[in-house]
């Protein structure tokens, strides 16, 4: 099985490319922190993200997800991995938690995703959601983050640049089937 990481800048299309990508046919694996984020808000937490738990919850959906995701089919796209979870630790000047180091082990030591990670790139602005409370200014930061975090961790980036929906969509799928070929 070939599993696939997109990351990059928030509000930058990942969830939407996904959505193309399993159009397309692929398995995929939806984003693990904004699911625990929207959780919290049916909760009545406005900001859960300052919980002392919030790293935690994120890596635990992420390894469940991906332990359950379907084995059909020889590819599976993840919108974001646990490396985008330990970015965001560093974003958030929060120390690394030990669950996460130990799923940083697990993902390494048993190679569960591909090398190459799909980066994709800011399009020039960053829209608000409930989940998604970030600047412009601060969604750049986070993405020069989540680009050292991956290349500190020997992962190499596909640039996914900035274009209409299409495009993007045609990028990772191209080169998911030029990689799997």
């Amino acid at each position: 099985m070939r599993r696939y990481v997109l990351t990059g800048t928030p509000g930058a299309g990942k969830t939407s490319i996904l959505r193309g990508l399993a159009e397309l046919g692929h398995s995929v694996v939806e984003e693990a922190a904004t699911a625990v984020i929207a959780r919290a808000h049916t909760r009545g937490e406005d900001e859960p993200w300052r919980r002392p738990f919030f790293l935690d919850e994120i890596v635990a959906l992420q390894r469940r997800r991906q332990l359950a995701a379907p084995t059909t089919g020889t590819v599976q796209v993840y919108d974001r991995s646990p490396v985008c979870t330990l970015a965001l630790a560093t974003h958030l000047g929060l120390p690394v938690p030990r669950a996460l180091r130990a799923e940083l082990h697990r993902i390494a030591a048993e190679e569960v995703y591909e090398r190459r990670v799909f980066f994709v790139r800011n399009l020039g602005f960053c829209e608000p959601t409930p989940a998604r409370r970030i600047s412009f200014e601060d969604s750049l930061a986070f993405e020069r983050i989540h680009e050292q975090t991956y290349r500190d961790l020997g992962y190499e980036l596909v640039e996914v640049p900035a274009a209409d929906l299409a495009r993007r969509v045609a990028v990772v799928g191209a080169a998911i089937a030029s990689h799997t070929a």
